[in-house]
């Protein structure tokens, strides 16, 4: 039974705490950046059209360092992995190998594409896996290690890599949240012990990797908490069968360097407020602030050289992909009617980033047409025949009208991965830096 009091308590204190506002000056100094480079980008809906995705190579390659320098200076030998599904088009992922980082992919489609950039070292996870994909990762056991997700893949690994006469290097899903729906990934930490003695006994399977994953991190508390938990767990482990592991890949969920940022009816007292009064609206923009890379570096390897290393000397991976892509695509839109003053219609749909996103997801709608740092009040509304074909509620320019070219800037993360074939055609992608050889896909 529900507990009232307790519900109007809860609801009392979230109200009363508030959430962060995203400072103005931030804001604007955020639009500056892409007003500094409108000709570039004008020039580029001029030769293409839109709408289109806009990939900026040298931010991806400078996040990359950024990142692999960050954790490299706390962890000598550490090694990221990209991971594919955050942005799955091939140039994103020839672009980071070529660098240097391997590839994290979590399906057979995705594992084709990384086969196919040629990268040495590919970490498969993810849940479900079929004996088909299974059977795609035994055949290319040189560069691919299965990270398994539960007995009943390790007994199924085994199979196909007996049938194959392969040894399969492999690792192993440590669940981080033994309730609700993250009850869906690896295996319980209490059955570490049994997983890796099964693995003893399956012939074609060489266990030597533990991985584990927390989401949404803004802080890197979830990690280190999780890393003092396995280190308890080693505690009470046999030496020798600690011995077997190799490395120790601590996953990804690192948020992008500017934060979360949301509109009120996504924070957690807009949620309190829109339940009980859902015409309440508030113009604030709220922003989560997230710690700088060079934190979770420091902490986390702090917390392994302190939990982990003490009873295991390994390699240390992570997964990357949300931190890495977020800033490094960009999407370009053109007016294409103006119904009112305070309402436009813009050539793409919300198809392009795959979900309502901008509903709660603040994004500030830049007009590079006319640039200004005045934000002003409009409906931005995709083509889509739905209401929900929403880009935002405002827009930084002086004025808006047909034909003029917005941007909608960092949405290199789970976007175009996410993309759908929903009435209108998907836009393409091209290249900011050598955008006269044309779309790439």
């Amino acid at each position: 039974m529900i507990d009232s009091r307790r519900v109007l308590l809860e609801a009392a204190e979230i109200l009363g705490k508030g959430s962060p506002i995203l400072e103005d000056e931030v804001l604007r100094d955020y639009v500056r950046s892409f007003l500094a480079q409108s000709n570039l980008f004008l020039d580029a809906a001029a030769k293409h059209g839109t709408p289109v995705y806009l990939f900026d190579e040298d931010t991806l390659l400078n996040r990359a360092k950024q990142f692999t320098t960050a954790f490299t200076g706390e962890l000598p030998g550490f090694r990221p992995f990209f991971a594919v599904k955050s942005n799955n088009h091939p140039a994103v992922a020839n672009s980071l190998v070529k660098f240097g980082l391997g590839l994290d992919v979590s399906s057979g489609l995705e594992l084709e594409t990384a086969l196919g950039t040629g990268c040495p070292q590919i970490l498969f996870s993810g849940p479900g896996k079929t004996d088909a994909e299974l059977d795609l990762a035994v055949a290319n056991a040189e560069a691919v290690t299965v990270l398994m997700d539960s007995f009943g893949e390790l007994d199924r690994l085994e199979r196909i890599a007996r049938r194959r006469n392969a040894v399969v290097r492999a690792g192993v899903r440590l669940t981080t949240e033994e309730r609700g729906l993250w009850r869906k990934f690896g295996v319980p930490l209490a059955g570490l012990e049994r997983f890796m003695e099964e693995a003893d006994n399956s012939e074609h399977i060489r266990l030597c990797g533990l991985q584990f994953h927390t989401s949404w991190n803004l802080t890197p508390g979830s990690q280190v908490a999780f890393l003092r938990r396995l280190g308890e767990r080693f505690t009470a482990m046999k030496q020798g069968r600690l011995k077997a592991i190799e490395f120790l890949d601590i996953g990804g969920g690192y948020w992008p360097p500017l934060g979360e940022w949301l509109h009120f009816s996504a924070t957690p007292e807009g949620r309190v407020i829109q339940s009980v009064l859902p015409d309440s609206k508030r113009p604030d923009r709220y922003r989560f602030p997230s710690e700088a890379i060079e934190v979770f570096a420091h902490e986390i390897g702090r917390a392994i050289r302190n939990h982990i290393f003490p009873h295991v000397l390994c390699s240390v991976f992570a997964e990357p992909g949300r931190w890495l892509v977020n800033d490094s695509m960009h999407i370009l839109l053109t007016v294409v009617d103006k119904k009112a003053e305070d309402l436009v219609i813009v050539d793409g749909g919300t198809n392009i980033v795959g979900w309502e996103r901008f509903e709660t997801d603040y994004c500030p709608v830049v007009n590079l047409s006319r640039p200004s740092l005045i934000e002003r009040n409009s409906f931005i509304f995709g083509s889509l025949c739905t209401p929900r074909d929403v880009w935002g509620y405002s827009y930084f320019g002086d004025g808006i009208e047909p034909g003029d070219i917005l941007m909608i800037p960092s949405q290199g993360a789970y976007t175009y991965s996410l993309r759908q074939s929903f009435i209108k055609p998907l836009a393409k992608m091209i290249p900011l830096e050598s955008r006269q050889q044309g779309g790439v896909g």
